[in-house]
């Protein structure tokens, strides 16, 4: 793909430090931009498949449009700026990588391999370790059945790790990739350096957003209950009621996201965590939509693959370690996250 730079800092001869954020556009990359910068970083560079709207550049030092499968643009990358943290957010999401399995293989996993390589040359480049943070997903999981994946209760990081999905699969291999280039990374090679990586990786459950309408997520049934109903349109929901997952706010996701970067090293005893708010059917989330906009349509009509794909994601996440690591708590329960941030923000957005 073409990639056409944005510019918003004069570029010289001395290399710029810089915090890159791929997938800026995307949802977790909205909030985590803003985020960002009202703490006081000015050095975020931001890549995204299309250009980013007015207040995501103006929030960045540098951005480009362009895809992290271009080895130019990496390259690019590297020789314009000292890169000194990596969030990976780029990706081909859960229902859209069923119907371009290889397209998202490329994407998900061929473009994380080119970041943790731009990490690694950035390392030996500096001389100083490079913080990479990656978003990985409970679609790691899979049950070959509600009756084992409901009796299995909250699974931990380590438990029934089959995924059934290609972005299940991709999300997994690509955290094997971050514990490799982390502490494996070309450990035959005689110059090879120790250490160059500081990978970490958070496994998001369903995440749901007033502040940016989801796009291509399985589980984004519950998100798109509350915005259709907020907009007055009825919404056929394509699982049954009785289908339970872990979901958590997005600005809970962006906490979780800066309180993992900000932990010091020696506080984490793994490099992939899980973390949840709370644990909700499609029946609970649909009566508490109906609550709150009284006029709310909603129906459900199962589809048979997508249903297949919720059915082997576990029905809530152990986030102990997570907690005891770096001080995880989540903010919401269900009904708090409905009251306290979802219904006012999103009948704001609609009004």
């Amino acid at each position: 793909m073409t990639t056409a730079p944005f510019s918003t800092s004069d570029r010289g001869s001395r290399r710029n430090a810089a915090t890159l954020i791929t997938g800026a556009g995307g949802e977790v990359g909205h909030g985590l931009i803003a985020a960002l910068h009202a703490a006081g970083r000015r050095d975020l560079v931001g890549i995204d498949i299309r250009e980013l709207d007015r207040p995501q550049r103006e929030r960045c030092r540098e951005t480009f449009v362009g895809d992290v499968c271009d080895t130019t643009l990496i390259e690019r990358l590297q020789s314009m700026f000292e890169i000194t943290e990596i969030h990976q957010l780029a990706a081909i999401l859960s229902t859209r990588a069923e119907f371009t399995p290889e397209a998202a293989h490329d994407v998900n996993v061929g473009g994380t391999i080119n970041l943790l390589r731009l990490a690694a040359d950035q390392a030996r480049s500096h001389g100083d370790l490079v913080k990479f943070l990656f978003p990985s997903s409970i679609a790691v999981h899979g049950f070959a059945d509600t009756e084992t994946k409901y009796a299995a209760g909250a699974v931990t990081e380590d438990e029934h790790t089959r995924p059934i999905t290609m972005y299940g699969c991709n999300k997994l291999y690509c955290e094997n990739l971050g514990r490799y280039y982390a502490h494996h990374y070309r450990q035959l090679a005689r110059d090879r350096l120790d250490h160059t990586l500081d990978f970490r990786c958070l496994r998001f459950p369903g995440l749901i957003s007033a502040e940016t309408v989801p796009s291509g997520g399985t589980s984004d049934y519950g998100p798109e209950m509350i915005h259709a109903a907020a907009e007055g349109k009825p919404y056929v929901c394509f699982v049954r009621p009785d289908t339970r997952i872990p979901f958590m706010t997005m600005p809970e996701a962006i906490d979780a996201l800066l309180k993992l970067a900000a932990a010091e090293a020696d506080q984490l005893t793994r490099c992939v965590y899980n973390v949840r708010s709370f644990s909700a059917s499609a029946q609970e989330i649909a009566e508490l939509v109906r609550e709150h906009f009284p006029g709310a349509k909603i129906t459900f009509e199962p589809d048979p693959q997508r249903q297949q794909m919720v059915d082997s994601w576990p029905a809530d996440v152990d986030d102990t370690a997570a907690r005891n690591d770096w001080g995880w708590l989540p903010k919401h329960h269900l009904r708090s996250a409905f009251e306290d941030y979802l219904v006012p923000s999103i009948k704001a957005r609609y009004a």
